[in-house]
């Protein structure tokens, strides 16, 4: 006959097993900490009591400079600022680098200046270091980011008449960049001192992932796949190629032309060299 009260009895028979057997693991594991601990105390007494007394500035001191050395390599690497084009070294292209900083101004459609802030809020920019907002104080000061992988419309410039759409996507562009911070990995430069790069900026919650300005761009319409020769696309051409084939298929932008001229060929036929 089984006893109703038999399968508790057997349960709590079985835990207090099992506690004994957990409190004797944790009893062995703890032995076993203070036995590595009370050893690894003694190699080190050991090996400082074999060290001579004349050797122990010397030791000091390169530990000293190898300390100060990584400092010094760690700053010019990842906390110095990079306040124009020009002081991109090779190891700051070829989207080997990211780097964070905020948009000052937006002067075309498809690029717009970068003041770089290294280190973000952990190097104290935002409260301890602020980034400028006059143009004076500006100047010479930021990087000039050509976006990477789209040609947006041309502006009227150089005598050069304005393409259906110019506005719209300085606006646009204008509107998601500007006093926001970015990453941007750079590739190279054009002949202009511009960078190409590769540019990210905030969703309106800051927890999800970047949008891609020039996927973005694709998307929406005001911008189409750059063509020419060098042309950098991040690793994404596939993406931005389908980007735009969709875009193209909703007539959004400047695909809701008739005949629309592209940003390339618009430019050979009212500048010479076609590059802008």
């Amino acid at each position: 006959m089984v006893w109703p009260f038999s399968s508790s009895s057997s349960k709590n028979s079985k835990d207090a097993s099992f506690s004994d057997s957990a409190s004797s693991t944790l009893e062995t594991l703890e032995h076993d900490a203070n036995e590595f601990l009370q050893s690894t105390k003694t190699s080190l007494q050991d090996m400082s009591s074999t060290i001579p007394p004349h050797i122990e500035p010397y030791l000091i001191a390169t530990t000293v400079f190898g300390i100060s050395t990584a400092a010094v390599v760690f700053y010019k690497a990842r906390l110095r600022r990079i306040p124009s084009t020009a002081y991109l070294t090779p190891n700051s292209l070829g989207g080997k680098r990211i780097l964070r900083g905020k948009v000052t101004s937006v002067g075309d459609s498809d690029n717009f200046r970068f003041y770089h802030t290294p280190g973000g809020i952990w190097a104290g920019w935002g409260w301890l270091r602020h980034v400028p907002t006059h143009s004076k104080k500006l100047k010479n000061e930021t990087l000039h980011v050509r976006i990477a992988g789209v040609d947006a419309p041309e502006g009227a410039h150089f005598g050069m008449p304005a393409q259906p759409f110019s506005q719209e996507s300085l606006a646009w562009l204008r509107r998601e960049l500007i006093g926001k911070t970015v990453l941007v990995k750079p590739f190279a430069k054009d002949r202009y001192e511009r960078v190409v790069s590769v540019a990210w900026y905030p969703r309106m919650l800051p927890i999800l992932p970047m949008k891609n300005v020039g996927v973005e761009m694709l998307r929406v319409g005001y911008g189409q796949i750059y063509r020419q020769a060098g042309a950098e696309y991040g690793g994404i051409l596939k993406e931005l190629e389908k980007i735009e084939a969709n875009a193209k298929k909703q007539k959004i932008g400047i695909w809701s032309q008739k005949n629309m001229v592209s940003a390339a060929e618009h430019k050979k036929q009212h500048l010479r060299g076609g590059d802008a």
